[in-house]
């Protein structure tokens, strides 16, 4: 035990080291995970004869399903910087407290999430944007993958306390075996068993049980630092509203992506028919791959960041957040290039239809216009996280997406953009809202770390 904590002290050695030991497999997990939906829309996409309207049809699903993740993040990630700080303050017993309280949460949540899920499935995907032509594939994809919401939830919820420890390798391989046995299954079930739609979402269903799998394994094997403990999983009020607090800035962003989606959806159902609800779900499936670099180094980051906060060691706080920063806006801008430069090539990956590939081009390039921007975004409400600094994650999580992203969907059609005013919203979300958040870190955590640096110093000197 003693090795595997000094192996995992994230206080000494190089914070670059540090974050990449841990943000690097994490990347390179997430490439591999994110082939769950990319491989999916790919395959539906190429269905004979159907498959412009199968893809759109999943991309209804998408709003339900980042609810999903939405409740993963708050019962689940909510206690991963909690516990990185805990780490850090040298308190295991807490730190492992916040995992049990966690995987009781997500157990019981996941439970709700089905059943009213199953229920309320048709009347949901109307409201997201469905026509009665894509209702069918919506709905076949959607009843199965509500079934799994128990191995979304306990895979995407938990895997963050593995990379928290510092076993980066490990939390990788937790979303490698899933997306890799959905790669191998996507073929065989769509095409091999004629089982179209249905049979991508049974495929993605099974994967995520592997993922969970692997999880649950090993936080309750002999390799990890921190392990689930039956006593642990009594849940205590004051932890359960810790856990939701920080864990609300990770369900208010991927609530609001919901919302956003939802609202983009329906207006381009309403200005632009089915071809550009498609067209939205292909630009949805390119962000996704382009988030992940930044996904990775600050998921990296936050954890080592928030130990080092917890160890009063403030110097390497701030050269956590610089590097988050300075990798994040270079990833950012690199894509952004590639989005702008090679638009028809993104789209021909899922859908080579002439229609869908002359709306598309000039729609993502609007979209991705100063993508660049998310660099700071990522950065600053990382920064906030990993410092416990929930309230002001949560808002700019709230600025970016309710309060310029879905008026302006709503609002730019409607007074002479059509559709394109759609996708500049967003262009315009990604220079207003990152510039907000990045400035108001700097004033505030970047500040206030210098600060605290110069008192502990201070009173070393003494």
């Amino acid at each position: 035990m003693e090795k595997g904590i000094k192996q995992n002290d994230f206080s000494q050695g190089s914070i670059p080291h540090n974050i990449l030991s841990i943000g690097v497999p994490m990347m390179i997990a997430q490439v591999v995970n994110i082939m769950y939906n990319i491989v999916d829309r790919m395959f539906l996409g190429r269905m004979p004869g159907v498959g412009s309207l199968a893809l759109t049809g999943v991309g209804i699903t998408l709003p339900l399903i980042t609810l999903i993740t939405a409740f993963a993040r708050l019962c689940g990630l909510g206690g991963v910087p909690l516990c990185s700080i805990q780490r850090g303050m040298g308190n295991d017993d807490e730190a492992e407290a916040i995992i049990g309280h966690s995987v009781t949460m997500l157990l019981i949540v996941s439970v709700v999430i089905t059943v009213l899920g199953l229920i309320f499935k048709e009347p949901l995907l109307y409201f997201f944007g469905a026509s009665d032509v894509t209702i069918v594939y919506a709905m076949d994809y959607i009843s199965i993958y509500l079934v799994g919401t128990l191995f979304v939830m306990l895979s995407l919820g938990l895997n963050g306390y593995i990379n928290c420890q510092g076993f980066g390798k490990v939390g990788m391989f937790t979303t490698m075996l899933g997306a890799i046995v959905n790669i191998i299954l996507d073929p065989i079930f769509i095409f091999a068993l004629d089982m179209g739609v249905r049979g991508a979402a049974l495929a993605t269903v099974i994967a995520q049980f592997f993922s969970a799998v692997w999880v649950m394994v090993f936080l309750l094997g002999k390799r990890t630092l921190l392990r689930i403990r039956l006593k642990n999983m009594v849940l205590d009020i004051k932890r359960v509203g810790r856990i939701l607090s920080m864990g609300a800035m990770g369900f208010c962003m991927a609530l609001t992506n919901s919302i956003v989606q939802t609202v983009a959806n329906t207006t381009l159902q309403l200005f632009g028919g089915d071809l550009y609800v498609g067209i939205m779900t292909i630009i949805s499936s390119v962000r996704e791959v382009f988030m992940l670099p930044m996904q990775g180094i600050s998921g990296g980051a936050e954890p080592v960041i928030g130990y080092n906060y917890g160890a009063r060691e403030y110097r390497r706080v701030r050269e956590g957040i610089r590097f988050m920063l300075v990798t994040g806006l270079v990833f950012a801008s690199v894509v952004t290039v590639i989005a702008l430069v090679f638009p028809e090539l993104l789209i021909k990956i899922y859908n080579s239809e002439e229609q869908m590939l002359a709306a598309g081009v000039p729609a993502m390039r609007l979209y991705f216009c100063a993508f660049f921007m998310m660099g700071l975004q990522i950065g600053g409400q990382s920064a906030f996280v990993s410092l416990g600094r929930s309230k002001h994650a949560i808002f700019f999580s709230m600025l970016r997406k309710t309060f310029i992203v879905a008026p302006l969907t709503l609002i730019l059609p409607r007074i002479g953009f059509g559709v394109d005013g759609v996708f500049i919203a967003e262009l315009v979300s990604d220079v207003v809202g990152s510039t907000a958040c990045a400035v108001t870190m700097y004033f505030t955590v970047w500040r206030e770390m210098k600060s605290l640096e110069r008192q502990t110093a201070e009173e070393l000197s003494v």
